[in-house]
């Protein structure tokens, strides 16, 4: 993984190349060749340059020194947002790494123009901490004796985790195998959290002695001689424990934060951060929502943050299963930062979520088109390939997933699910496998390897899988499936008849069944009812309260709009119906909702939303939901109304 200290160094080195005039700043026509030189393959038009130049020029105002242009730490700042590839364009400039070459640029004092540190003070500190957030110009340490509690706080950890170590009670998990969630954990440069997880042991004695000691330094923070060194002392011991992974401590203090400086945008993030790590998921939104609000307050300052804020807020919506609503915040990350190849993956995962798998296609062929190398993308695309029928393509996509990464867990799953679909039950035993010897303990991958190998005819190793699953989850399906083999093999049934007289099949007399005629209900009919049946069972909305859905009709006022026709009718977005269904469906668990979600959004919502506005009429939805939501099909003029209406 690249260092920071790498990474700033190749960020120079481009920052030099294309300073042409060595003043310290790259002008529109300096930027421009940038932006060409780092996408060959790529023809800008004028226009699209003009339009890429105006958005890292307004983004970034705070990075612009007059007419010198985008400064260096302007040009750092869009690599942490995400804005490329600092390794994919030193290579495809091919410039060399020389860490002794400091010449052509001018480069702030990393330290704050308001810190009372003296410079020696700061490079001893330096030395000391590896950190960026500590001596970032605009998220670090201001005050001296902030310096003196990080210090005593990284002494309390050590000591910690060394005791916790030693009683074997620190215990980690390595995630570089799983999806990566592609959330911001911070505001600007940054450490990133390690790929190992670790998990602290919370009911012992030391954790308490850790507890005591950490609130003894966090009343020296309240007891600060002005508000704003306080609100510097909770924060830099925040990020000191969130650093650790000691995320409901750190949250403590980033709450304290929030109470000392309530419009200041980081406390919210940080603390929404916390909260989602700790699967808090609505508490986790509300903060950066709050987050959210502070920094459109804040004007330009704060500005170029927005892209992370609505990528945080939309993955803490998922974690609520409101995908829809998520889908709106990735937009506006992907609008406000164009090459943001984050929000456009996550776009496309949401959207893929949903039902809408064409856009999705097209959301995560672009961040492809922008990090080639996104193992994530690479394998939410094969999924959406695969739901739309194109599976060979979907192999393709999948493998190059499984190439880039190859302990890839949800690409080496799905492309398994999609072999035993195409009924290549050996490949699909081979990826099951592979998804074991990465996470051992997967039984969902444990038991489909069991009916993969039932359906290559390896009944013997299909049965030896399945008990195996069955240890890992004492599920009784998977029970009932052990007993269901054990019979087969007793039985051993003949086509046409047994030892024991037991037959393969039962003769019923024609006779038995009723003929057509004006008593019998109608086949279509009969289809219609049966899926109107799968339909609830998916989305439960035959447990809706019905005096919930009265109020939800008559109470909620949605506002006149204009349809492509210009006759103004009442409609609503997609995201706003998804609030009134959480509210409908308040029983279910966040993924049984998003499943909920997809179903109605595939069968009534798109087909409501035939001009893809994202709007749908409020008339036709309030139709169409009371049919879905009764036990029972009550009517015939019912069935046939849905029939008539194509939603089935």
């Amino acid at each position: 993984m690249t260092t920071r200290g790498s990474r700033s160094e190749k960020v120079k080195r481009i920052f030099q190349k294309f300073d042409s005039n060595r003043d310290g700043g790259l002008n529109r026509e300096e930027m421009a060749a940038l932006v060409v030189a780092v996408n060959p393959r790529v023809r800008f038009s004028d226009e699209q340059i003009n339009a890429i130049l105006d958005e890292v020029f307004r983004t970034y105002g705070e990075f612009i020194d007059g007419e010198k242009g985008l400064t260096y730490e302007g040009l750092l700042r869009t690599y942490d947002d995400g804005a490329g590839d600092v390794d994919r364009d030193f290579d495809a400039l091919e410039l060399e790494l020389n860490l002794d070459d400091n010449k052509g640029i001018s480069i702030a004092s990393e330290a704050s123009s308001s810190s009372i540190l003296d410079e020696r003070a700061m490079e001893s500190h330096k030395k000391q901490r590896t950190a960026a957030w500590a001596v970032s110009p605009n998220h670090g340490i201001v005050f001296d004796d902030t310096w003196k509690m990080v210090d005593d706080l990284e002494i309390l950890i050590k000591r910690l985790k060394a005791k916790q170590a030693k009683d074997g009670k620190l215990k980690g998990d390595n995630f570089d195998a799983y999806s990566d969630a592609g959330w911001s954990r911070e505001l600007g440069p940054s450490s990133e959290i390690s790929d190992k997880r670790i998990f602290w042991e919370e009911s012992g004695h030391d954790y308490a002695v850790f507890v005591k000691e950490l609130g003894v330094l966090r009343n020296r923070a309240d007891g600060a001689r002005s508000r704003e060194e306080a609100f510097d002392g909770h924060m830099a011991i925040g990020r000191v424990l969130y650093e650790h992974q000691l995320f409901k401590e750190a949250l403590v203090s980033f709450k304290r934060a929030c109470e000392l400086q309530p419009v200041d945008v980081r406390p919210h993030f940080r603390a929404g951060n916390c909260l989602y790590v700790l699967g808090r998921y609505k508490e986790s939104k509300e903060e950066f929502l709050l987050a959210l609000e502070a920094a459109e307050a804040g004007g330009n300052q704060w500005a170029y943050l927005l892209p992370q804020i609505y990528v945080n807020l939309g993955i803490a919506l998922e974690g609520e299963g409101m995908v829809l609503s998520a889908c709106e915040y990735y937009r506006e990350a992907a609008i406000l930062c164009p090459t943001h190849f984050r929000a456009l993956k996550l776009l496309g995962s949401a959207l893929f979520g949903v039902g809408e798998y064409m856009a999705a296609v097209k959301a995560l062929e672009e961040a492809i088109f922008m990090k080639p190398d996104y193992a994530d993308a690479h394998c939410d695309l094969a999924s959406a390939l695969h739901a739309m029928g194109e599976d060979e393509k979907a192999i393709e996509v999948f493998q190059k997933a499984i190439d880039l990464k190859p302990s890839h867990v949800d690409a080496l799953y799905n492309l398994g699910g999609l072999y035993m679909d195409l009924g290549r039950f050996q490949r699909a035993s081979e990826m099951y496998t592979r998804v074991l010897a990465v996470w051992p303990n997967h039984w969902r991958a444990q038991l489909n390897k069991a009916v993969s190998l039932l359906g290559a005819g390896e009944t013997e190793e299909a049965k030896k899988a399945l008990k195996e699953a069955l240890k890992m989850t004492n599920r009784v399906e998977l029970h009932d499936a052990i007993s269901h083999l054990k019979q087969l093999q007793k039985k051993k049934v003949k086509p046409n008849g047994g030892a024991n007289g037991e037959g393969a099949f039962i003769i019923v007399e024609p006779s038995k069944f009723k003929t057509i005629g004006e008593k019998t209900t109608l086949r279509l009919d009969l289809a219609n009812a049966l899926q109107i049946r799968a339909f609830q069972r998916i989305t439960r909305l035959g447990r809706c309260d019905v005096e919930l859905l009265k109020k939800e009709m008559t109470e909620n006022d949605v506002p006149l709009s204009y349809s492509g026709s210009g006759v103004p009718e009442k409609s609503i977005r997609k995201p706003n119906l998804e609030e009134i269904l959480q509210r409908l469906l308040n029983f279910l668990k966040p993924e049984t909702f998003q499943g909920a979600v997809k179903a109605i959004n595939e069968r009534i919502l798109s087909l409501l939303d035939e001009t893809g506005s994202g709007r749908v009429t409020w008339a036709c939805f309030m139709l169409f939901l009371p049919l879905f939501a009764v036990a029972a099909p009550t009517s015939e003029n019912e069935l046939l109304l849905m029939h008539f209406c194509g939603v089935l």
